[in-house]
């Protein structure tokens, strides 16, 4: 990330620039400015311009066709359409017939077993596949515990989402050993990796599981999701216009 920095005119005393650096002192101290920063910025800069273009071709070409069930997913279950598409994006790049080596499917990627516990026929079916995906992390949220509050609350619901609500529990446990907050995705998100050495999961309930994966999991979504809501909140319209014009096919 790009670093930020405060400016204050150099005409006058410094008085407002000192008491600025101790303001930002105290809050580095006490652990806030690093809360901040992964709030703000830990996700940042994991998408480069292949990606970002890539991306903002399937906007074009891909969400219009499906932004509809979105917003009605949204509507029952509350959740963020824009979060939801996100997530839609992560799974499949919005394609309704996608499927992996190990069977899930769909748009959201849904499993044999998941689909049947939230009462989904037809996991190719879009409509069908975004309720499902939707209400599925509604289930997975409700196992988070109640104090803990948003934004950390959904970045902890994906990385269950992803890897299994036990191995996130285990990588929580791990948090807690190290003496860290297990209820601070940017705490936990440090321990998810180690699941997958023995040193580590042989002391966890669930054992092994590739815990780099949800981190890249949470981290893209959140960057799938702030570009869709700067898509649809912004008024630069010219900038938008230019990200989605039809430079290239869709390949798709």
């Amino acid at each position: 990330t790009k670093p930020i920095a405060w400016a204050f005119s150099n005409l006058g005393d410094a008085s407002l620039r000192r008491a600025a650096c101790r303001f930002l002192q105290g809050l580095e101290r006490d652990g806030t400015l690093k809360r901040l920063r992964a709030r703000y910025f830990g996700h940042s800069g994991r998408l480069n311009f292949v990606d970002t273009r890539e991306f903002w071709r399937h906007v074009r070409d891909r969400l219009p066709r499906y932004q509809a069930y979105f917003e009605r997913a949204a509507e029952q279950t509350g959740i963020d359409w824009r979060l939801l598409a996100a997530i839609g994006y992560q799974e499949s790049h919005w394609q309704a017939d996608a499927v992996s080596p190990t069977g899930v499917r769909g748009i959201m990627m849904l499993t044999q077993v998941t689909a049947k516990q939230i009462g989904i026929e037809d996991r190719n079916d879009p409509e069908q596949s975004i309720i499902g995906g939707a209400k599925y992390l509604r289930v997975v949220e409700e196992k988070i515990p109640d104090r803990i509050p948003e934004p950390n609350r959904m970045w902890l619901t994906l990385a269950g989402y992803n890897i299994g609500f036990g191995h996130l529990e285990d990588a929580r446990i791990l948090t807690e050993r190290d003496g860290a907050d297990p209820d601070l995705w940017l705490e936990v998100k440090q321990r998810l990796p180690l699941l997958s050495r023995k040193k580590y999961y042989e002391t966890v309930r669930h054992g092994r599981a590739r815990g780099r994966e949800p981190v890249d999991y949470v981290d893209n979504i959140r960057n799938y999701y702030d570009l869709l809501v700067w898509y649809t909140t912004t008024s630069d319209r010219k900038t938008r216009d230019r990200l989605l014009s039809p430079e290239d096919g869709d390949g798709g």
